[in-house]
């Protein structure tokens, strides 16, 4: 008698441009190893113009689900028939879920503001709740954390962005929230963050702009944003963070990468599509350890 063949391995993916770089596969193996899961997890670099149709295709080969980074969040809100509250909140999404080929039978989520809230608290060990927080841009990264982020409670929020009008309407679609949340949320150009430091100054400052990614400026804000003690994170890891730190730690603050974010926000992507959440914090020291052994 024959013995059964074994079961596919589950298929999931992170898509984006450009996703060379990414650790999320090597993230979602220690997952796996931890909880037994037999799943597989790759790469996708989509064409700008292509990512509908390379989601499609990821689909319908049977996969499970897939993470999406820049610059295609919007675009993978758009793409599935349902979506959480926390995905239409932010207008933007970074898991989906597949229950089949059909978009219709797709699920929107996005892990990045719980990933972001749960690294600032429990990894780096800073209560959100009564601080006074600055989170720069308001873009697909920006819009995923907003939600998340106010309902931990900050005394403020100011939301300043290079187009002041993009981050004014961002913040209109979180309005309600901040209100039930009895966060004080204000929005301005970048110009305003500097104004608003100088008699107050801020416990958290968020770097969730497009300037890591461009690697022309340190911080898109003043050095008044910051003060002794200030936590200053920028959402991006590895190089592309590294002139926002050293510009942080020049001025007397904290400096962070997201490298803990995004190992927490992969744990609540998990969760979504297995039910049970792994443990982040012996994979984020792995990750930085082996991040020390590699940097010259």
């Amino acid at each position: 008698m024959s013995a059964t063949p074994p079961r596919p391995a589950d298929r999931y993916a992170v898509l984006g441009h450009p996703v060379a770089h990414s650790k999320s596969p090597a993230i979602h193996a220690a997952f796996a190893a931890q909880t037994g899961a037999w799943l597989t997890y790759e790469r996708i670099e989509c064409p700008l113009a292509g990512f509908g149709d390379a989601v499609r295709a990821f689909a319908a080969s049977g996969a499970r689900g897939c993470n999406v980074t820049v610059p295609f969040k919007f675009e993978a809100l758009a793409l599935a028939g349902s979506a959480s509250d926390r995905a239409r909140l932010a207008g933007a999404a970074n898991v989906l879920s597949f229950d089949g080929p059909d978009p219709r039978d797709w699920r929107a989520d996005n892990s990045d503001g719980i990933g972001l809230v749960r690294d600032i608290e429990a990894n780096a060990g800073v209560a959100v709740a009564g601080t006074r927080v600055l989170l720069i841009g308001a873009g697909g990264a920006a819009a995923g954390v907003l939600g998340p982020l106010i309902q931990a409670r900050p005394a403020s929020l100011l939301l300043v962005n290079r187009t002041a009008s993009k981050a004014v309407e961002l913040a209109r679609r979180h309005a309600a929230l901040a209100d039930a949340c009895g966060v004080a949320l204000a929005t301005g150009g970048l110009d305003a963050a500097g104004a608003d430091a100088a008699t107050h100054g801020f416990d958290l400052v968020l770097n969730a702009s497009a300037s890591s990614l461009a690697g022309n400026e340190p911080s898109p804000v003043a050095a008044s944003v910051l003060r002794p003690g200030t936590l200053a994170l920028d959402l991006m890891y590895g190089a592309a963070a590294e002139p926002f730190m050293a510009w942080a730690q020049a001025h007397g603050a904290t400096p962070r990468d997201g490298l803990g974010m995004l190992v927490e926000q992969a744990a609540e992507a998990f969760c979504i599509w297995r039910g049970q959440r792994p443990q982040t914090a012996p994979v984020l020291a792995a990750l930085r350890d082996a991040s020390t052994r590699t940097t010259p």
